[in-house]
């Protein structure tokens, strides 16, 4: 086989819908633990729905899509996210929680080092995104759920994300937080 290096910036979105799963089969472990995070859209409230309802109710959407920005900008803006400092504190506090998923009784295969590195790029571009040159443990709370729920793996079998969400949950409340000035290098 060939090998050839994608355009930059390259990266693939791809949905699951939770009904009409006849005749498909889960991803393994090893391929659900290249995404890098897995979020829930939910439905949008009454007014949303309307929302649509009124901008949609003579076009089509996916005709009027438009850039928000070049592939010029959007590599600039994340090789400005590699440089956000992450303190030494902070990168332990990751690997505590991520050896806090490994420990669990529920757990058979907690997040890998695969994981470790997808959240700690998760909270340098949500510092980055926020303005900071440099991540805090609030990045970290907030990000790890999504980024790293849907890598565990349980006894009992594949779990379903609200429980792997409340799971990470419990983990980040039993994991001591650091305190520090953690914009010092």
């Amino acid at each position: 086989g060939e090998t050839r290096k994608l355009a930059e910036p390259f990266f693939v979105i791809a949905t699951q819908n939770p009904v009409e799963t006849a005749g498909t089969f889960p991803l393994p472990e090893a391929q659900t633990d290249r995404f890098m995070m897995k979020l829930s859209m939910g439905l949008p409230d009454r007014e949303g729905e309307i929302r649509i309802l009124e901008t949609y109710r003579e076009k089509d959407p996916l005709l009027e899509l438009n850039a928000v920005m070049t592939c010029e900008e959007l590599i600039a803006v994340k090789r400005q996210a590699e440089k956000t400092y992450v303190h030494p504190l902070i990168n332990g506090y990751l690997a505590d929680i991520v050896l806090a998923t490994r420990k669990q009784e529920k757990v058979v295969m907690g997040v890998s080092p695969r994981g470790t590195l997808a959240l700690m790029r998760c909270c340098k571009a949500l510092a980055c995104m926020e303005g900071r040159d440099y991540v805090t443990p609030d990045d970290v709370k907030k990000l790890a759920p999504a980024v790293l729920a849907h890598r565990l793996v349980f006894s009992f079998g594949r779990s379903r994300q609200e429980e792997a969400v409340k799971l990470m949950e419990e983990i980040l409340k039993s994991v001591p937080v650091p305190v520090e000035d953690f914009s010092r290098r």
